[in-house]
């Protein structure tokens, strides 16, 4: 739905509560048309279940507002006396409309102006710590910080497989969620099932006219402190999601909500209005090579001939960092190390196994069917790509058939529009054109391990509207072994230099405020 839809939605449900409730709002000393207002009875109606005023803000945050709902229920029949199990039932299963019958047929209510907050039993003081639980970890983990694990070796180096990170959504501003019918604090599937995390039609054919979406909002994005920069690492969400054929880049997307999208992370090299290439292997931009972070190292790929006996991966882990997969390829005991970074390289060729090692790199002017816009006039691969124009919110390109395979994705998947062409003409949404303005800022996503990552080479643009968050801390980080890295427990992700290990100070105020709650407890029991 529009915002405008969504909007006359929220004022019929403002009414359907208004007729469900005003005889229990002058119950409570109140007004009538005081259950009408919008917000305002929201308002209203915490001070009459004795609950503060600010329990409205969650009955208007998607997904949270899902718990919250038959909490107020719950809490709108006890506050008149409607305390058994049937009753706390009966308005869950009827979606609150049970406050119906309380308003027009119950003759035995009585308002309870002070009721008491605390559970009756052990059994509700469970349930109560558990929502309160369940509503305070769904806010942060849906509006403030997300927990993200590394699965590939894309940015091996900077992060590493096993990193478990801390991914903060304020920075380039959280999103609303789009889809309001989904369950808290998972993604896109229910975890050890295969079942749907979210209420949505997933059908390319059917999703527009599917009543399921027309619960979906419009993409929405509160304000962050900061815009994306060059060489920020970004975990968004895939804009090509298709699970079903993950290195061949499909025409139409595998329709998903956007934020039930399968969450990569991968480095931004290419800003909006940038003209990128790739030559070598190594980015440019605007005609200069991208100066990465220190932290970051550049992987590429190799052939390394041993002269007698094979390489231990333990030894080469410990010895020069090598820890991608590599194996042998041919009779003559020929390895292949998908990703080794320059410093390691210059090293191992004085390993006294090794015969030669020789880059494997691709050929200007090869194409690769794989690559990004997989169209047979662009020869393109992953060490020679490019020039292209990454496109920014409000500039406008000339459009012709030439540079269309680029941008068609662009023009109908993230923006909306029809698009036909006929001959030498190009139609968007019906109309002959030659020119095409952007509606919003596209980034550029690639990983440091150039021949190991599957990134924009092979799907193109990531649009600003499929932005999560950025990382920015590393709680806990385990090895290939199973064992701990201690050395990345508690360390940031950005910065220069060596990281910094907080784990020892992280222990000591945990420790800290450890025994200040117990202290506490022990003299409150006493006093």
């Amino acid at each position: 739905m529009t915002l405008t839809q969504w909007f006359i939605f929220i004022l019929i449900i403002q009414v359907v509560h208004g007729l469900g409730t005003w005889k229990l709002y002058v119950k409570a000393g109140k007004q009538a048309w005081e259950a009408f207002i919008p917000v305002y009875n929201a308002i209203v109606l915490m001070k009459i279940i004795n609950r503060p005023w600010w329990w409205t803000i969650l009955l208007f945050l998607p997904i949270v507002n899902l718990i919250m709902f038959p909490v107020i229920w719950v809490e709108t029949a006890r506050s008149f006396g409607k305390n058994t199990t049937l009753d706390t039932i009966l308005a869950i299963v009827t979606l609150g409309f049970y406050n119906y019958y309380l308003n027009y047929v119950a003759t035995d209510l009585n308002y309870i102006e002070n009721r008491s907050l605390e559970p009756r039993t052990s059994a509700g003081d469970w349930v109560s710590s558990i929502l309160f639980a369940i509503v305070a970890a769904t806010i942060v983990h849906t509006y403030i910080i997300q927990p993200f694990t590394i699965p590939t070796s894309s940015l091996e180096k900077t992060l590493l497989i096993g990193d478990f990170l801390f991914v903060s959504k304020l920075n380039y501003g959280p999103r609303i969620p789009q889809t309001t019918l989904a369950l808290p604090m998972v993604h896109d599937s229910i975890p050890k099932t295969k079942l749907k995390s979210y209420i949505a039609d997933d059908n390319l054919e059917t999703k527009d006219q599917s009543l399921k979406n027309k619960t979906l909002l419009p993409y929405l994005r509160l304000p962050g402190f900061q815009d994306i920069e060059r060489n920020d690492i970004v975990v968004f969400n895939w804009p090509v999601d298709t699970v079903t054929d993950f290195f061949n880049t499909p025409d139409r997307n595998h329709w998903k909500p956007v934020d039930k999208k399968s969450n990569y992370v991968k480095r931004c090299v290419g800003l909006p209005g940038d003209s990128l290439e790739v030559r070598d292997g190594y980015v440019f931009i605007n005609g200069k090579q991208n100066e990465l972070p220190d932290r970051a190292k550049l992987q590429f790929s190799y052939l390394v001939q041993p002269k007698t006996h094979q390489f231990n991966p333990k030894e080469l882990a410990d010895r020069y960092g090598i820890t991608d997969r590599f194996g042998i390829i041919n009779d003559q005991n020929t390895y292949m190390f998908m990703s080794i970074t320059d410093e390691a390289v210059e090293q191992f060729k004085n390993h006294p196994n090794v015969a030669s090692i020789t880059p494997i790199k691709e050929e200007q002017g090869v194409r690769d069917p794989r690559i990004f816009p997989q169209d047979p006039n662009y020869n393109w691969n992953n060490d020679f790509f490019g020039p292209l124009y990454i496109p920014e919110a409000g500039k406008t390109i000339d459009l012709n058939v030439d540079v269309l395979p680029l941008y068609k994705r662009v023009i109908t998947e993230y923006e909306g529009n029809t698009l036909q062409v006929k001959g030498s003409k190009i139609y968007v949404n019906g109309e002959a054109t030659t020119s095409y303005t952007f509606k919003q800022d596209y980034y550029w996503m690639m990983g440091d391990n150039r021949h190991n990552s599957q990134d924009a080479r092979a799907w193109g643009f990531v649009p600003f509207d499929h932005v999560v968050g950025k990382p920015v801390f590393i709680w806990m980080s385990w090895d290939q072994y199973g064992k701990p890295r201690w050395d990345r427990f508690f360390t940031t992700v950005g910065g220069s230099g060596k990281p910094v290990s907080y784990l020892i100070p992280a222990l000591i105020v945990i420790a800290g405020l450890f025994g200040f709650n117990t202290y506490r407890k022990r003299k409150k029991a006493k006093a």
